[in-house]
């Protein structure tokens, strides 16, 4: 399963509501565009302390994913797609939905803007 920026800050806080695709994912894959999301916002947080200690003891139970060379042809496309319907997506986003189709996994995320990328499963929690 892909993490979107806001479920990674959900498994942070422990929010149960996402507890069950927790539970159920056989894979935990953080994007590296949403590692770079989280990481500023904690260090603007007043809590950054205790946001980067989750961090070190939790990051090492999820793959990184990396953009590629694959990666950014699909975010072309996605890209194009997307503006010739007249919905635009955020550009980060652009990127985690392009890894997202790329490994073939379920997006976690209440980002329902997903929803307009062809492909993409995503769960809300």
């Amino acid at each position: 399963m892909i993490l979107d920026t806001n479920a990674l800050s959900a498994w942070a806080d422990g929010n149960p509501e996402c507890r069950d695709a927790f539970l159920s994912a056989q894979r935990l894959v953080v994007p590296v565009i949403v590692l770079g999301e989280y990481l500023s916002g904690i260090r603007q947080s007043k809590y950054r302390r205790r946001y980067e200690e989750w961090l070190v003891s939790n990051l090492p139970l999820a793959e990184i994913a990396q953009v590629t060379a694959s990666t950014s042809g699909i975010y072309s496309d996605i890209r194009l797609l997307l503006k010739s319907n007249g919905t635009p997506i955020p550009s980060n986003d652009l990127w985690i939905a392009a890894i997202t189709l790329e490994n073939r996994l379920p997006l976690l995320s209440n980002d329902s803007h997903f929803d307009l990328v062809p492909g993409i499963k995503r769960i809300a929690f």
